[in-house]
This record gives C-alpha cells, sequence and structure tokens, in this order.
C-alpha cells in the first residue's frame, strides 16, 4: 500500500469513546484506548531515567506494546499499542526497572534540575514535600486528569514558557512563589513565602478547585475566588520570567559540564531503535536520559567530544541535534492507524511534505498536521491541516477546531500543500516570512489559489 493509499484509507471513523476525548489522560495504570491499542503515559519521579532503565522501559514497550515510544509536548513518556493482557506486566517490567512513577497529577521540574549550577532552589525537594504534605489531596479523584503542576528552580532550562494550573517558582534559595493558570508572564501570582508558605499554597489551591466541582482547571478560578483565598495576593508583584534555551543541540553548563539535547523526528521512537542507540551512547560515556519539554531527550554524562560523536550516532536512528531541523516545525499527533479519531496518516503526511513545502518551515510559524478537530498534538495557532471525513480542512492561522479557510479533497493534500508553498514563493516581498505573507495576502484569495490545478 503506498503512503497515499493509506492515507486515503480511513476517511470514515468510528464514533469516539468518552476514555478518547480531550480531557482525558492515560496513565501507566489506566492506559487510554486509541487506535493501535491502549495507549500508556507515564512521567517518571523527578524526571530523570539512567541508561539502564531507559533500555528497560523501551525493552517493555516492545514486549507489551507495539514498540513505539513518544515523547509528548510537555516531557512525559508513552508506549503505544498496549493490550489488555500487557497492562500488568507493562506495570511490573516498569517496577522491576527501579522507575517510579507517582501517582496523582504531574509534577514537573526542569529538565536539568539537580545538576544545573545555576538553579536557584532544589525544585525535586519541592516536588517531593508536596506530594508527601499533599498526598490525600492530590490523588482525590474528583481532580482533572490533566491537572498540570510546575516546580521551577531556575536553571538554564527552565519552566517559564510552560503553562500550567498550577506554578511554583523558585525567588531565592527558600523564597518561592505560587502563581495560578498560565506561563510565566501569563500565572496569576497569590503566594510568596518560604518553601512551607508554597506547599500550604498549593493546597490551598487544590481546595479551591475541588470546592467547585469534578475535575476543575486553574482557568476556572476567577480573581474573585482567589482573593477570598489569598487576601495579599493584590500586593504580590509578577516575577520576571527567565530566558529558556532551546533544547535541542549541545549545551555546556556554567561549572563545564555537557548534555545533549536531542528530538525524535515527530516525537517518535521505535523501541528497538531506542535500545540500540542507548547502547551505542553509554559506550561512550552516558549515564542519564531525561525526557524534556520539545519532544525531546536530554543525554547526560558526555564529554564534549564524545556529544559530537552521540549527536551523529543519533541521526542514525532517527533523533537530531539539529536545533534548526525544518521537521521540527511540523507538529503531528498521532494520525490514522494509531488513533480512531484521527481521519489520516499524519507522520507519513509529514515525512512526505518536510522538503516540498520548506519554504512553509522558516521558523516563523507550525505546520500542525491534526488528524481530527480536537488538535491534541498542539494547542496554539498555526497554520492547520484537520482532518475530516471526506479530506482535509486548512486553518491558515488558527486551532484544529476552529471553521477552515478551505477544503480539500482526500487525494489532493501533498498537490494543496505544493500549491501553497508555490504562492507564498511567488507573493512573498523581500525578506518577509512565510506566516507574514499569508497575514497579508486575503484568506479568499490563498483559498482560491489552493483549488486550482
Amino acid at each position: 500500500m503506498t503512503l497515499k493509499e493509506q492515507r486515503a484509507r480511513d476517511m470514515g471513523v468510528a464514533s469516539v469513546s468518552p476514555a478518547m476525548r480531550r480531557g482525558a489522560c492515560p496513565t501507566l495504570s489506566a492506559p487510554m484506548p486509541t487506535g493501535d491499542g491502549l495507549l500508556a503515559r507515564l512521567r517518571p519521579a523527578s524526571g530523570n531515567l539512567t541508561i539502564g532503565q531507559f533500555r528497560l522501559l523501551a525493552l517493555a514497550a516492545f514486549r507489551s506494546g507495539n514498540g513505539i515510544i513518544e515523547i509528548t509536548a510537555r516531557g512525559s513518556l508513552q508506549i503505544r499499542g498496549v493490550r489488555a493482557e500487557t497492562i500488568a506486566t507493562l506495570s511490573s517490567d516498569v517496577t522491576a526497572a527501579g522507575i517510579s512513577v507517582p501517582a496523582g497529577p504531574a509534577i514537573e521540574l526542569p529538565t536539568l534540575h539537580g545538576i544545573d549550577p545555576d538553579e536557584l532552589a532544589d525544585a525535586a525537594d519541592m516536588e517531593q514535600r508536596i506530594r508527601e504534605r499533599l498526598a490525600p489531596t492530590l490523588l482525590h479523584p474528583a481532580l482533572a486528569p490533566k491537572l498540570a503542576i510546575t516546580v521551577d528552580g531556575g536553571g538554564a532550562f527552565g519552566l517559564s514558557a510552560v503553562k500550567a494550573d498550577i506554578r511554583v517558582t523558585a525567588l531565592a534559595q527558600d523564597r518561592w512563589q505560587v502563581a495560578v493558570n498560565g506561563d510565566a508572564r501569563t500565572a496569576v501570582p497569590v503566594s510568596v513565602g518560604s518553601m512551607d508558605d508554597a506547599v500550604e499554597a498549593v493546597g490551598r489551591v487544590l481546595c479551591l478547585l475541588l470546592s467547585l466541582g469534578r475535575q476543575k482547571r486553574g482557568r476556572d478560578l476567577t480573581r474573585e475566588l482567589l482573593c477570598e483565598a489569598f487576601p495579599l495576593m493584590n500586593e504580590i508583584g509578577i516575577a520576571a520570567p527567565t530566558a529558556s534555551k532551546p533544547a535541542i543541540g549541545q549545551h555546556i553548563l556554567s561549572d563545564g559540564r555537557v548534555v545533549l539535547g536531542l528530538r525524535p523526528r515527530f516525537g517518535q521512537l521505535r523501541a528497538t531503535d531506542l535500545i540500540s542507540f542507548l547502547t551505542a551512547a553509554e559506550a561512550l560515556g552516558a549515564t542519564d536520559v531525561r525526557p524534556a519539554p520539545e519532544r525531546a531527550l536530554f543525554i547526560i554524562g558526555l564529554n564534549e567530544q564524545a556529544a559530537e560523536a552521540v549527536a551523529k550516532i543519533a541521526e542514525g536512528y532517527g533523533l537530531s541535534a539539529d536545533p534548526d531541523d525544518i521537521s521540527a516545525r511540523i507538529a503531528t499527533c498521532a494520525g490514522a492507524g494509531a488513533c480512531a479519531s484521527s481521519h489520516y496518516y499524519t507522520k507519513s503526511l509529514a515525512a512526505a511534505i518536510t522538503r516540498p513545502a520548506a519554504v512553509l518551515l522558516d521558523g516563523s510559524m507550525t505546520l500542525h498536521l491534526s488528524g481530527c478537530a480536537k488538535g491534541c498534538a498542539h494547542q496554539q495557532r498555526a497554520l492547520t491541516i484537520v482532518g475530516t471525513k471526506s479530506g482535509y480542512g486548512l486553518v491558515l492561522d488558527g486551532l484544529a477546531s476552529d471553521r477552515p479557510d478551505a477544503y480539500i479533497a482526500g487525494g489532493d493534500i501533498d498537490s494543496a500543500i505544493q500549491r501553497l508553498a508555490r504562492l507564498i514563493e511567488n507573493e512573498a516581498h523581500a525578506g518577509e516570512s512565510a506566516a507574514a505573507c499569508l497575514r497579508r495576502l486575503d484568506k479568499a484569495g490563498v483559498a482560491k489559489a489552493l483549488q486550482q490545478e
């Protein structure tokens, strides 16, 4: 079957079960049904795995799933194709590998916490205190499955750009700010104080969410409600966000240590490739692997020369150390064959159009390939191609759930994307980016150009 035949095959999809809708969240103990079996998601305690542990996790994915491992946009790990009869085996294999997966909401830490010499405070210690002291609340069944908590101790790879329902951010060694709903620029600060004060404030926010009913998020907390719980919040200034470096590439920390950031093409790895790569990296000195936001992996324990060698080896296993790799400018969901909601094969389309659509991938915008209108892979405005029962919808600047600016027949998507690329080439002014050109051109005119043969 050709790629085009594959992508055209799935034009009619069965209705989506409640577990597969946005808002559901797969876990290791309760995987979510999807198109290729069950999907298990896990975030190891503190986000750190040894090379050996990650290799055993890949082996577990091969034994209990279909051998595909994904890194999410927030740095969690997903194992695809798990079967009902292998759930227990997968969980046992993860435990046997010494990998601890805390129950309750994910608490995200900076990827290099504990080894970054520029961090202000111990994020892992804060996470442990939150989990220990607030355990009954964190495990309450009425909390939203996707509730996100970040604990940012600072450093070169902080979490300023990561949105969360509850943000805990170090301002100094024992001075922490708690804020609600957003990233470092947009979240509303409610408390500043010691580590103990911060834990108490997190508990208060969690109780507020529970008081509103089931599965409420930070966005549901009004300023008036927050002021009642935190009377002094209006006296708190917004902490200046710290700049975060791009994850991908070789990074030399201020103490001279080297870390290597890698990104799998389109966020997926095959377990067999991962096992071989980890073995090669370990032979060159790698000791640890840390999944990271931006669907990245950080390799720890290398010197500068070894990092260069590992970066070259990585290319053969579908991993890139190039921060300018244009494939990273395409956001793809799992796609048909992996998700029953998807109307087309997003990964194969991404691979097919990366070179022909290069003019669209100049870094000025993201090309979002979404198998359906849920838009799981990318929740920001983008040039979005949405799968439908009869073909594709094109949103020139928006979300997958927005009304399409043009509709494209199922067999015409490749040529339509090429026509759009040619339009940009022909119409862009000198020095004008693809995104700026699309904004300048009339949407109706762009849609008409896409329909032309």
